[in-house]
């Protein structure tokens, strides 16, 4: 896969970045290596239809929705937030997964937080009969076993390997692909360090941490100061970020690097996890609060 040396105003420190969010054009970054097995396993099990979760702007359900066109299945997103229903024209992921063929089912957040009881599965099941279900974020032993191909032989150059993390399988398969003089960051784009026991889950070294700092108050949340980066980054790299995973990521490693966190001559790979489509539904939100909008034509 394509990877890029970019700008880190460090003589000491080399920083590239895997530009996995050109793999495919709406199915990119994580999301392709995450659905990649399961796709094939859906297939072997004589699957239909693929049922996931997701939220307003989840770059998993667009995927999903794309990835199922594009090889036959049916497509059913269960969305967290009733008040959406009303509302898919004018929410670009909803109407390009309904414009891919998926079929909706709205739930109340208070629902939605039952999504991997057996009742709620069941209850599923009832209504949809038979589906391969896809977990929130594609993460399972598939998604993880697709996330260790990230890396390559070619890769051994590098000293510390660096990704966004929302329900960790990305991490845990890189985590399985590094060598012992590697090291892992992670920084969650969720408050708190509750991950570590996800990722213990499918990870199978301890080679890693996670940076917690990065998170800019909690999933979703932005403020001025990473938009003017993610513009400020692609006017000098050209390449476009996303404001809820790798934005949050490569601020935080710039940071870093500005705080000396890194031994001198560290060479660090930034994995670019796609979701880019994500950005026009983060700048209705900017736009709404008339804030800065994240702009790649400055």
């Amino acid at each position: 896969m394509f990877t890029q040396k970019i700008q880190s105003h460090t003589k000491n420190i080399s920083v590239f970045m895997r530009r996995e969010d050109l793999i495919h054009p709406f199915v990119s970054g994580n999301k392709f290596r995450k659905l990649k097995y399961n796709l094939l396993q859906a297939k072997i099990e004589n699957q239909e239809t693929l049922l996931t979760f997701g939220g307003a702007f989840s770059n998993h359900i667009a995927a999903l929705a794309y990835a199922g066109k594009e090889q036959g299945f049916k497509t059913i997103g269960i969305i967290r937030g009733d008040e959406l229903q009303s509302k898919i024209l004018v929410n670009p992921t909803l109407k390009f997964a309904q414009e891919c063929g998926m079929i909706f089912k709205f739930v109340s957040r208070e629902d939605y937080r039952h999504k991997t009881e057996v009742d709620f599965i069941e209850d599923l099941k009832q209504e949809f009969n038979n589906f391969y279900l896809v977990p929130e974020g594609g993460t399972n032993e598939f998604a993880v076993k697709g996330c260790q191909e990230i890396l390559t032989d070619e890769d051994a150059e590098f000293d510390f390997v660096c990704c966004s993390i929302g329900t960790g399988g990305t991490i845990s398969g890189i985590i399985n692909s590094i060598l012992p003089h590697q090291k892992v960051l992670g920084f969650p784009a969720l408050k708190g360090d509750f991950l570590k026991e996800e990722i213990r889950k499918f990870a199978r070294n301890e080679n890693w941490e996670l940076i917690t700092d990065y998170h800019f108050g909690g999933y979703g949340k932005v403020n001025p100061e990473l938009i003017a980066f993610i513009n400020q980054f692609y006017l000098e790299n050209q390449i476009p970020l996303d404001p809820i995973y790798t934005g949050k990521m490569v601020f935080g490693v710039m940071d870093l690097i500005k705080k000396n966190y890194f031994p001198e001559n560290s060479k660090i790979l930034l994995i670019h996890t796609g979701g880019i489509q994500g950005i026009a539904g983060m700048n209705l939100k900017l736009k709404a609060k008339k804030l800065p909008i994240i702009d790649f034509n400055e």
